[in-house]
């Protein structure tokens, strides 16, 4: 399957056709040399000993990713300094449509050498990402877009970022192939190998309240934090007894993990960026596509580092960093854990409150969407009992109903939106832009309809997405 094919189909079938008015793509190609240059490139990491080539996206620093402040303009020129088309999508920002990074839904992939402006207000303050809608993410091109607070300022704390992913030395497209080749009752190679040599597992089952589910499609050679492996990990200085607010994005294209924390409880308080009534744990669940920010309180008296690490569901793999105090000694890790971690659930999303929840009102459009799939042929689908067309102003809830034995993070672009029911039990749930569906479960969102557009609405397994996994939210001409 082509790149730019990928979302091509959804972008042009399903809801009523949306009318692009002239003045949307008069803006969106204004001004193409203003803005803080923000670049896509080839750039080659080790990982496991081996050199591999991937994606970047940096400032002109060469440091990755955006860092912007509440209340600012967005106001970047990207520049595709590789030898191939792309497009990135601002992954819980909520742009003009033809700002959000979808090829031809409404603009083309941006091209080889080429740039592209764009110039909307950022919003409101949050942990965000930036990452291609195409197979290259699998790649590595993605990046994190942090919207800083002002309020913060005054205050005494350090700040990391942790992008999480998981890596291949085979190509995204031959993933792919290989999935679809391994369940469509063609010849099987030994060892569970597809023909490109990357492990395949997408009939890797486990026991999950009585059902047996599919949990891993795909095995892959290394789990990254920050680009490196806990064969040599990234170690982070941090004071003794000072606090430390994490930021952690799962960019992982097919891989959901538990964040692990330790020795030290953290404090959850944000999820996709939007702030909740703080939980504390030591361990918290992540979908693809979701955020966390966790606040630590380190000890005084300690002589250890702490490490942070994240488990690879259902699975032993595991990646992660390091927190070092001055002086404190530094423990190898390893890449696997002694036993599997937790398959991802719904208990800590049913206690989820949000600091700034929607306001009270009925639906004035409420729909239903199946998540559908065919592991056998490696096949997904969304179906809707009626298009999602919606009236600006609207509020609108979707209940989304698993029927597949697969888990699928659902992303909604251009809008955020509350989980406001888990199995039909009705709650005010967390903000949101990514939520998890567990197989034979159902969630219900709801959204106002603020922004309007053409919406991209998918699973953000990109291997899901890519095999139909993708429908839109759109708004009446």
């Amino acid at each position: 399957m082509k790149r730019r094919d990928i979302l091509k189909a959804a972008a042009v079938t399903g809801a009523a056709a949306f009318a692009i008015p002239s003045s949307y793509l008069a803006a969106a190609f204004a001004n193409q040399s203003g803005g803080q240059p923000l670049g896509i490139s080839r750039r080659t990491i080790e990982v496991n000993g081996k050199a591999a080539s991937v994606f970047g996206l940096q400032r002109a620093d060469g440091a990755p990713g955006l860092r912007l402040r509440a209340g600012e303009a967005f106001n970047v020129l990207l520049r595709n300094e590789t030898a191939e088309p792309t497009i990135i999508h601002w992954h819980g920002l909520t742009p003009p449509w033809p700002s959000d990074g979808v090829g031809d839904a409404p603009l083309p992939l941006i091209g080889a050498r080429a740039d592209r402006s764009f110039d909307f207000p950022v919003g409101g303050p949050g942990t965000f990402w930036m990452h291609a809608h195409t197979l290259q993410e699998q790649l590595l091109l993605a990046a994190p877009l942090i919207v800083a607070d002002p309020a913060d300022d005054a205050r005494d704390e350090q700040e990391l970022v942790i992008l999480l992913h998981d890596f291949s030395f085979s190509s995204p497209e031959e993933l792919l192939a290989g999935l679809q080749s391994k369940n469509t009752g063609g010849s099987m190679p030994m060892d569970g190998m597809d023909m490109s040599g990357a492990q395949t597992d997408a009939m890797a089952g486990m026991n999950h309240g009585g059902m047996a589910t599919d949990i891993n499609d795909i095995e892959y050679d290394a789990y990254l934090a920050n680009d490196r492996s806990l064969n040599d990990p990234e170690i982070v200085p941090v004071e003794r007894g000072g606090r430390v607010r994490v930021r952690i994005i799962n960019g992982a294209t097919a891989t959901a993990f538990t964040i692990d924390f330790g020795e030290l409880e953290g404090e959850l308080i944000a999820v996709d960026g939007q702030p909740v009534e703080p939980v504390r744990g030591r361990r918290f669940p992540m979908t693809m596509g979701q955020r966390i920010d966790v606040r630590l309180r380190l000890p005084r008296d300690i002589s250890s580092s702490f490490p942070i690490l994240a488990l690879r569901e259902g699975s032993k793999e595991r990646t992660g960093i390091v927190l070092r105090p001055a002086g404190a000694a530094v423990a190898k890790l390893g890449t696997a854990a002694d036993v599997d971690a937790p398959i991802l659930d719904l208990p800590l999303e049913a206690q989820l409150r949000a600091i700034a929840p929607l306001a009270s009102r009925p639906a004035d459009k409420t729909f239903e969407m199946a998540l559908t799939g065919d592991m056998a042929a490696y096949r997904w689908g969304l179906l809707t009992n009626s298009p999602i067309v919606v009236d600006p102003g609207d509020r609108v809830e979707v209940t989304l109903r698993n029927d597949t034995m697969m888990a699928h993070p659902m992303h909604l672009h251009g809008h955020r939106f509350q989980v406001v029911a888990i199995d039909g039990q009705r709650f005010q749930g967390a903000v949101r832009d990514t939520v998890l569906v567990p197989p034979m479960r159902s969630i219900t969102i709801a959204v106002d309809a603020v922004n309007p557009g053409k919406w991209a609405f998918h699973c953000h397994h990109l291997y899901h997405m890519a095999s139909g996994m993708m429908s839109t939210f759109a708004y009446r001409t």
